[in-house]
């Protein structure tokens, strides 16, 4: 019984962040919900696989980093808010160890990203976008946003293994 409760509170990580880039993707918003959601998720994950309290001192900082850093490309123009802090709330579930590979995969992913959009925004695709729903026409729109939690989602789901979370619940057997 345990165990199925710490997978399901797990699963909150990779699940706020598919829907975060999702919505992101689809109305260029990332609601605050899903920032709260991961945040008080994490203090029960972490309770409940027995993290140990230094772990989730360092991910708190490692979660406060991230957001001030995010807060910092808010601030240039880079990224929107609701990336800011999808950015930051995924940062606190990696921690330390996990940092590393977010950061590189997520910096990999935007620039994928880019190019995805820069393709789309071409002339020979774009007039293509308006046989598709409403979002993929705003997405191909030339000089438009970037959906940047889909990238965050993207470098945080490929290093949440790398996680102190997910290396405790894995050593739980």
């Amino acid at each position: 019984m345990m165990h199925t409760l710490q997978l399901l509170l797990l699963g909150i990580f990779p699940a706020m962040v598919i829907i975060g880039g999702l919505k992101d993707v689809t109305s260029f918003t990332i609601p605050n919900w899903i920032s709260g959601v991961l945040i008080a998720g994490f203090g029960l994950a972490a309770l409940s696989v027995g993290l140990p309290w230094q772990t989730v001192l360092v991910c708190f900082g490692v979660g406060v980093v991230g957001l001030l850093v995010a807060m910092g490309m808010f601030a240039l123009g880079w990224i929107g808010g609701g990336d800011a802090k999808l950015f930051a709330a995924a940062a606190l579930w990696l921690g330390w160890t996990a940092a590393g590979p977010f950061i590189l995969i997520t910096g990999l992913a935007g620039g994928a990203l880019a190019l995805a959009l820069l393709g789309m925004r071409s002339v020979w695709v774009r007039p293509l976008t308006t046989r598709g729903p409403e979002w993929v026409g705003r997405l191909a729109r030339p000089g438009g946003d970037a959906p940047y939690g889909v990238a965050i989602a993207i470098g945080a789901l490929a290093a949440f293994p790398h996680s102190p979370i997910a290396q405790a619940f894995a050593a739980l057997g």
